[in-house]
């Protein structure tokens, strides 16, 4: 027995030494400034222009469309734009800061792809390897045929394993439970306790992804794009390839080193009275969002055990602004680099091929959908190459590697029609470009 016992301690000191010793994140040899503030007109951008977003802002919330919102705009690296408007709580009515921290969702998800990529630089696994390599219950996954009257679940063999490539691009097969477009997926999710977005109870990602390995598909892998729990199964892939918790791993390899010192799962007791309430209207009126399938309090609440890599962070619009200005660095930011440009490039290349459609304005890559020609043709959402995704609760970002800008719009709102600002935002931001 204290064999066992020494063995053990010798174990989980090599790790600990391990993961000291190896840094996902290395010393570059390119040293980029830190994201810092500066004027529009030094990185060519009209502050007239820049106005108009103000502008939108403002009749958002005089219209009462919206409670509040945070607006951030950065060009070559300089912040140009960050402002508040608007209040940050219905009950309380106290007014938005710029720095308040806002519940990310599927925002989690780049870190998340990010995180994964870094590994994957280390040579701990190929993109195309099975997941049932690293988490043995994906093994021999069954696709969903029918749903009997007596509620008894008919499937079928998948023709295929489910690869890291496909829980990247949401081509595996897995559903999203409650907010599954599937009626079907619905119910099986919720019968067997899964866990869809975040939850204030004292459940662990692997007790959850262990039970989400034992369901049926919606199809086979590969064969459609289909939103789902697949960045969830990255969270504890990455702490197995990793032997670290996820949360852990993130703030050690990303979060610290890119000092996005206001970004985590869960707040701290210090942070709590700057967490945005999520905001519905009910008769007119903006009132704090209840308890549904989940507690919107989750951030603050709870065991604080469960790390959504697809739906659970929390952070601020210049801390984001931070992650996406490393991706615009190609991979480094402040002589820390997370990743190679080479790897940025696979990360932003075609991942998911036509099923998006033949000639579509935008596709997936490993992390973001990305803007085509086509795309950009269109208008109003940046170059060609812009990368982009969005939140459950109302927050949008783009970076366009082309005019070196990122645009954060950041609200918590849910179950409204009003709001057209996302659209907007990302028009504004392209006209206000003057060179």
């Amino acid at each position: 027995m204290k064999l066992k016992y020494v063995y053990r301690a010798f174990f989980t000191t090599v790790i600990i030494l391990s993961c000291v010793f190896s840094q996902a994140q290395t010393k570059s040899n390119q040293s980029s400034l830190p994201l810092v503030y500066g004027k529009a007109s030094e990185v060519g951008i009209s502050e007239e222009r820049l106005a108009r977003i103000d502008s939108m802002c403002i009749k958002a919330i005089e219209d009462d469309d919206l409670p509040g919102i945070v607006a951030l705009v950065a060009r070559n690296g300089k912040i140009v734009y960050n402002k508040a408007f608007g209040t940050a709580d219905a009950q309380s009515k106290r007014p938005l800061q710029k720095d308040d921290i806002f519940r990310l969702a599927s925002q989690s998800k780049a870190i998340t792809a990010t995180a994964v990529m870094m590994l994957w630089e280390e040579g701990r696994f190929r993109l195309d390897d099975p997941i049932s390599k690293y988490i043995p219950e994906f093994k021999d996954p069954v696709v969903l045929d029918s749903v009997l009257a007596d509620g008894t679940i008919l499937t079928k063999p998948a023709d295929k394993e489910i690869n890291i490539r496909h829980l990247l691009t949401h081509t595996s097969g897995i559903g999203y439970g409650e907010i599954d477009g599937d009626k079907r997926m619905k119910k099986i999710y919720k019968e067997a306790g899964i866990i869809d977005l975040f939850t204030t109870e004292n459940i662990s990602i692997e007790d959850n992804i262990k039970k989400l390995a034992s369901l049926p598909l919606h199809h086979n892998p590969g064969e459609k794009f289909t939103y789902s729990e697949s960045y969830d199964v990255l969270g504890y892939f990455i702490e197995v390839i990793s032997g670290m918790p996820f949360d852990t791993y993130l703030q050690n390899h990303i979060f610290g080193p890119l000092e996005m010192n206001n970004t985590a799962f869960y707040l701290p007791k210090s942070k709590e009275d700057r967490l945005v309430a999520v905001q519905t209207k009910e008769e007119g009126k903006w009132i704090n969002y209840p308890i549904t399938f989940y507690d919107p309090n989750y951030p603050i609440k709870g065991a604080k055990q469960f790390f959504s890599g697809g739906a659970g962070l929390c952070s601020t619009a210049e801390d984001y602004a931070k992650f996406l200005q490393m991706y615009l660095n190609n991979g480094e930011l402040n002589g820390t680099r997370l990743l190679s440009r080479t790897t940025i490039r696979v990360i932003m290349d075609n991942q998911i091929g036509d099923l998006w459609g033949e000639d579509p304005i935008a596709f997936y890559g490993l992390a973001f959908k990305i803007q085509t020609e086509k795309g950009e043709g269109s208008g109003g959402e940046g170059s060609t190459g812009t990368f982009s995704w969005g939140g459950y609760f109302n927050t949008q970002y783009f970076a366009d590697p082309e005019e070196q800008i990122i645009g954060i719009i950041l609200k918590q709102t849910q179950n409204i029609t009003s709001d057209d600002t996302g659209w907007k935002f990302s028009l504004l931001v392209g006209q206000s470009i003057d060179d």
